[in-house]
């Protein structure tokens, strides 16, 4: 029978492993090259779509996970009445085309770190330790093309500076 593929209704043992070892590497995560990039997560508190941004610094790369505020409804809402947010976490108000970019604190509860992103990518400015509920402009220098927020402090602990690389 080692001929033979199929004899009635009867599988040969060559057949069985082969067909074992096919149903394997179709599963397996390297089938056909890179595994599939896992799906967009969304904040369970905001709804917003939580993407991975990195800061690159003197004092080495850090890594958020950040909420992306992208229509002018979720940028106006920002992180208002929240009342925390995770050391590696934050939200990304994207600007296209980039502009000058002004920010307040107003209804936002916890101190925040506003990083103005130039087009470059590269920080412009930071307003740093930002009072909660201030009315206070916080303004950028120059046009950005992104505005990250992140806790209040979260930058200074890390060393993140202006001229530090931002990516997301």
């Amino acid at each position: 029978m080692t001929g033979k593929v199929w004899t009635g209704k009867v599988w040969t043992g060559r057949v069985w492993l082969g067909l074992a070892a096919a149903l394997l590497a179709a599963c397996s995560p390297g089938a056909g090259g890179a595994a599939p990039a896992p799906a967009p997560t969304v904040h369970p508190e905001s709804g917003l779509k939580v993407i991975p941004l990195t800061i690159t610094s003197a004092s080495g790369t850090h890594r958020f996970r950040v909420e992306v505020a992208a229509t002018s409804a979720e940028q106006a809402r920002g992180l208002m009445f929240r009342t925390r947010l995770g050391p590696d976490e934050g939200m990304i108000f994207p600007m296209n085309p980039p502009r000058g970019a002004s920010f307040w604190m107003k209804n936002t509860v916890i101190p925040l770190d506003l990083i103005f992103i130039a087009p470059d990518g590269r920080i412009s400015n930071i307003a740093a330790q930002a009072i909660p509920y201030d009315l206070s402009p916080l303004t950028s220098i120059g046009p950005v093309k992104g505005v990250l927020e992140l806790a209040g402090g979260r930058a200074a602990e890390l060393g993140i500076a202006p001229g530090d690389k931002v990516a997301w």
